[in-house]
């Protein structure tokens, strides 16, 4: 099986997501970079892949420097370097036959030379997207596992508890929506 890799260019993705968006409105980069750091901290965890924020040194700058944080790994680029500049360099060394490597961003042209390289691309919107399912799927999985274990020596037929389970489920989706 293939390691999965997720570079994400972390400005395009502030610049696009309504939460982060916000945040750079009022002058709130860092918060706005944290947030997204956790975002994808429990989206890799929840999907088992490997991410990478990329951060060019526009709005940071200085020396190159890497670290991780909630089990992300973090990258500023050195100073006049971009992100995507960067990540082109990384998709080419990394895409092996091994390692399938997925680049977030919605640079059109960033995505043309990371087609080029052998990597895949999905836009800030669909990582998005793929956040906000992740999210409900991890709010669906806990509850059935609470729910789970309070089914002891129930009365109830399979049949019904299927039916029961469906509409708690059901239930769930609806509230976490109302709560967006």
């Amino acid at each position: 099986m293939k390691k999965e890799l997720l570079f994400v260019d972390g400005y395009n993705m502030i610049g696009a997501w309504p939460e982060l968006v916000k945040l750079k409105r009022q002058d709130k980069i860092a918060d706005a970079r944290d947030a997204l750091l956790h975002e994808l901290s429990n989206y890799a965890n929840f999907e088992g892949i490997e991410v990478r924020i990329v951060f060019d040194a526009q709005l940071v700058p200085g020396l190159s420097k890497r670290y991780d944080k909630y089990n992300v790994a973090v990258i500023f680029t050195s100073e006049g370097e971009t992100a995507d500049s960067y990540i082109e360099k990384a998709v080419g060394e990394e895409n092996l036959l091994i390692t399938h490597v997925q680049v977030a961003t919605s640079d059109l042209a960033e995505q043309w030379i990371i087609f080029q390289r052998g990597a895949t691309r999905k836009s800030a919107n669909e990582l998005y997207k793929d956040i906000q399912t992740a999210k409900k799927k991890i709010v669906i999985d806990s509850a059935l596992y609470r729910m789970q274990n309070k089914s002891r020596n129930s009365p109830l037929k399979e049949k019904d508890k299927d039916l029961l389970k469906q509409l708690y489920v059901d239930m769930i989706e609806k509230k976490y929506e109302k709560e967006k």
